[in-house]
């Protein structure tokens, strides 16, 4: 199983509270109450994602943040990144050094093609294909159920 980092994952959940608002700034202290997240972790992802681009960030009474582009622009490859560093699903392909068996290790130029299939797929959905549907949309599998139960 590839898990992504907590942190990573509050990135997205962030992020996703931000496209939602995108009119708005949010400040980490709103955004950590309507996420249901911590708020020093909802800071500490903040900077994070300014520091990468994906926010921008103003100061004083009327401050907050918001996407520095349309939820459309960023992947969550970009999230994930920028919290967790390139992706890599093992420990020798993410840049660790010192991995013992990489002299001898039959598989560990192989990694590398894998890395790059996963970091493609995350690249492939963007932050707008993350938020919830319109509100009133109903599911398609509710819409079969309701049509065979109708005589």
């Amino acid at each position: 199983m590839i898990i992504l980092s907590k942190l990573a994952d509050y990135a997205v959940i962030t992020a996703t509270h931000l496209a939602l608002g995108a009119e708005r700034q949010m400040t980490a202290a709103s955004l950590a109450r309507e996420a249901k997240l911590p708020r020093a972790t909802v800071a500490k992802v903040l900077k994070a994602l300014a520091h990468a681009g994906i926010v921008t960030g103003a100061r004083g009474a009327a401050g907050g943040y918001r996407l520095a582009r349309p939820a459309a622009a960023v992947t969550i490859a970009e999230l994930v990144e920028a919290i967790d560093g390139a992706i890599g699903v093992t420990q020798c392909t993410s840049h660790v050094p010192g991995c013992e068996r990489s002299n001898f290790c039959p598989t560990r130029p192989h990694w590398h093609r894998i890395n790059q299939a996963v970091g493609t797929a995350l690249g492939a959905v963007t932050l707008a294909d993350m938020l919830p549907p319109l509100a009133g949309f109903a599911p398609q599998s509710s819409l079969v159920l309701e049509e065979t139960a109708t005589p």
